[in-house]
């Protein structure tokens, strides 16, 4: 073998050996920059905090079920309410406040000024804050009807333990607690069956 034989193939891999080592030098410093470039895309903790949307999952919630997310560091909840959770809502009205959400101080989207406190298409669903409108408190999702500490006409709904005020299954204040209005309903809309947005309900354009 020559000598100008030899001194090629050592050439040729070294250009090989150099052109891998460039690429992975290359595709590394691509991955570096692009992490933070993205990462600026998402909202962040502090956004989020502000009011940045938010989108959930509500796949997994079964019928009946209450499912707990964070929005503008609030809790949001969700409930996959039932048929019988929903025709319990008619039957409310004597009990409540509020029961068309007239009042100054209840705070929902247009869409959800009804008696179910949803959209309509979706109207198994409710999306609402999970903050009580007396002092703050959380109250518990308190599903059973008729429960023996909270009376034979309870139809099932939130409970505040801090001062005892009651919410029904459509987050509407009951008579007589220290709660002055409904709990809020937050802006929202679908992306899909299974995926929600927290804290934006344009139509887009």
């Amino acid at each position: 073998m020559s000598q100008s034989a030899v001194a090629g193939g050592v050439d040729e891999g070294k250009r090989r050996f150099l052109t891998i080592a460039t690429a992975v030098v290359g595709g590394g410093v691509t991955v570096a920059v692009a992490i933070p470039f993205l990462g600026s895309m998402m909202p962040s903790q502090r956004a989020k905090a502000a009011g940045a949307p938010v989108e959930l999952d509500i796949s997994k919630i079964e019928p009946g079920m209450i499912a707990t997310f964070e929005w503008r560091g609030k809790p949001v909840w969700v409930v996959n309410r039932t048929k019988e959770m929903l025709d319990s809502l008619d039957g409310d009205s004597g009990l409540l406040a509020d029961p068309n959400s007239e009042s100054s101080g209840s705070i929902q989207p247009a869409y959800a000024k009804n008696t179910v406190r949803s959209l309509q298409e979706h109207a198994n669903y409710l999306v609402v804050v999970g903050v009580c409108t007396h002092l703050g408190c959380s109250p518990t999702f308190r599903k059973e009807v008729a429960a023996a500490d909270l009376g034979a006409d309870w139809p099932g709904g939130f409970f505040c333990p801090c001062h005892g005020s009651k919410f029904d299954m459509a987050g509407r204040v009951f008579k007589g607690v220290p709660a002055p209005t409904n709990l809020e309903i937050p802006p929202y809309k679908y992306l899909s069956d299974a995926r929600l947005l927290i804290g934006d309900d344009s139509k887009g354009s």
